[in-house]
């Protein structure tokens, strides 16, 4: 079992900056790819950004590319979210997820999930 802990999620201005942390437990850290996802109310839960398991390859949905950077550092089981230049429309809870699988844009392929975080971003 692989236990999630998001963390650093608050409100925050639009045009703002915040950064988002997903630890991890376990000594297999390395084996998992690690993505993060989104969920506004009423919503569906929505892909944001992936990372490999070595952090050699990173993704991201069309709608962050460019103000979101998702980084690892496996000697503290540590994934970074950096999110830059927010919307409003970033308002959402944001979740880590782990997986050993290679489709990291599918929320379905992830195995294990943390509680979430809460980000609001005020316009």
């Amino acid at each position: 079992q692989v236990q999630l802990v998001e963390s650093g999620g608050k409100l925050v201005q639009a045009g703002g900056s915040l950064r988002l942390s997903c630890a991890a437990s376990g000594r297999t850290f390395r084996s998992y790819a690690v993505g993060w996802f989104r969920q506004a109310p009423g919503k569906e839960r929505e892909f944001v950004a992936a990372i490999t398991r070595s952090g050699d390859s990173t993704y991201y949905t069309d709608s962050v590319k460019g103000r979101f950077t998702i980084s690892r550092d496996n000697a503290k089981n540590m994934v970074d979210l950096q999110m830059n230049t927010l919307k409003p429309e970033d308002t959402a809870v944001y979740y880590c997820a782990a997986t050993k699988g290679l489709s990291y844009w599918r929320d379905r392929q992830y195995e294990y999930w943390g509680q979430g975080t809460q980000v609001t971003v005020s316009s």
